[in-house]
């Protein structure tokens, strides 16, 4: 049976009106203030689709025009091992990795596949113009396989530091290209490469957090824990670098409560950094929608030093209107910090608790919800969401892999030009 597209409509979060999508809309044409736009969908009850396999079950809330192949979605089950330890009654762990023992078999062992299957399912088949994708390493693995997989081109920038982060069962189609930024330079100097890429029309930006389809895609943790817990959580954890995947579990607790039927939004949304690297820690302690004040040289010695890598985004959607300030907000929540001799404990207690093993960014969530027992942020009998974003790496890297060398390696100053002619060769 053909796939229908998603049926939905964009709305600005700041002001509340509501507009058509053009295609790859990533903000209000008719608004000139900053703001997230979000999707209001067709369907306002959550209902999962039967007849569709992999992250696709929850295609009602998804802004998708197809369906792609291979995708796997988020595993949640009710912990016995981990909720024991830290005296919780209703602690579910939602995991997206590779563990088949559980039924999670995403191959790249990260949760950034529910936005490369979400964000390249909303793409034109007919799309002429080559995607580029911005990214601190799991994204990137995640785009590169989905894109090779179903032979969609794409462009990943990348610093040369995350390379290690770019390994596959088999080698890529030819249709993705890594262009990495030279080692010592960071995420954000991968950002601006692509962004000069971008100037030139045959290529485009995936968007971030401002794609209603990454967001929504990445909210599909939510929507599988309330397919098990039968409810809304009372508490939601996840370690940020960028804060969109908490944004995105704000946005469908928001759309489950309009539903009815799974409880009212009181979800506290409670994020952490692996320190040092803790701008939005210290934006948030400071009371402060705008960002603290942060150098590129600060920020690219303080992702050196954490183990979770992926942490360290310099310029995450905290201040937009929708964005994680806002979320933070109303959902009465907090951010935690947890140090490189925190994840190594908890990679290592987490193995023994619960049976896998989890990436560094995942046990960053472990330490904040550690931390939150402690600190009697949060009761025994309370419903608990983990969103725990990666793991298995170890089970899946068994079964082979080889590492994809970069295509060329391009300083961000170089001038916007010379990129172009350069990356548009690759694809002659």
């Amino acid at each position: 049976m053909k796939f229908r597209k998603t049926e939905y409509r964009l709305m600005n979060v700041s002001t509340g009106s509501e507009f058509d999508d053009r295609g790859w809309t990533l903000s209000d044409p008719g608004s000139n203030v900053p703001s997230l736009v979000r999707a209001v969908y067709s369907s306002r009850q959550f209902s999962p689709r039967e007849d569709l396999q992999g992250i696709y079950r929850y295609a009602e809330w998804l802004p998708i025009r197809r369906t792609l192949k291979r995708s796997c979605a988020p595993v949640t089950y009710k912990s016995k091992g981990l909720a024991r330890f830290l005296g919780l009654e209703n602690l579910y762990i939602t995991f997206s990795g590779w563990c088949p023992r559980i039924g999670a078999k995403m191959r790249t062992c990260s949760f950034k596949e529910t936005e490369a299957y979400s964000v390249l399912a909303r793409m034109d088949s007919r799309e002429k113009r080559i995607l580029i994708v911005q990214s601190a390493g799991n994204t990137a693995r995640a785009f590169a396989q989905v894109c090779s997989d179903n032979r969609i081109p794409l462009v990943v920038c990348v610093p040369s530091d995350s390379l290690h982060d770019l390994w596959f069962h088999r080698k890529l189609h030819d249709c993705v290209k890594l262009v990495a930024v030279p080692h010592g330079c960071d995420y954000y100097d991968a950002i601006a490469l692509g962004d000069k890429l971008a100037t030139d029309p045959g290529f485009f930006l995936e968007g971030g957090a401002k794609n209603v389809a990454r967001r929504d895609g990445m909210g599909t943790t939510l929507l599988s824990h309330v397919e098990q817990a039968g409810r809304i959580p009372d508490a939601y954890f996840q370690a940020v670098g960028s804060g969109t995947g908490a944004i995105a579990a704000w946005e469908n607790a928001e759309r489950l409560a309009a539903d009815g039927r799974f409880g009212e939004n009181g979800m506290r949304v409670y994020v952490a950094q692996n320190k040092p690297f803790t701008l939005i820690y210290d934006s948030w302690k400071a009371g402060s929608r705008e960002l603290a004040p942060l150098t590129p040289e600060e920020g690219r010695h303080q992702a050196e030093i954490i183990l979770a890598k992926v942490l360290s985004n310099r310029k995450p959607p905290y201040s937009i209107a929708g964005g994680l300030y806002d979320v933070l907000k109303a959902s009465h929540g907090d951010v935690f910090l947890a140090d490189n001799n925190d994840i190594m404990y908890w990679m290592i207690q987490f193995r023994n608790l619960e049976g896998y093993e989890l990436l560094p960014a995942s046990c960053v969530a472990v330490v904040a919800l550690a931390k939150a027992v402690a600190e009697g942020k949060v009761r025994k009998d309370e419903n608990i969401m983990l969103n725990c974003t990666g793991g298995g790496t170890l089970g899946a890297m068994s079964r082979g892999y080889v590492f994809k060398e970069p295509d060329l390696v391009l300083s961000p100053d170089l001038p916007a030009e010379e990129i172009i002619a350069k990356v548009r060769k690759l694809f002659d």
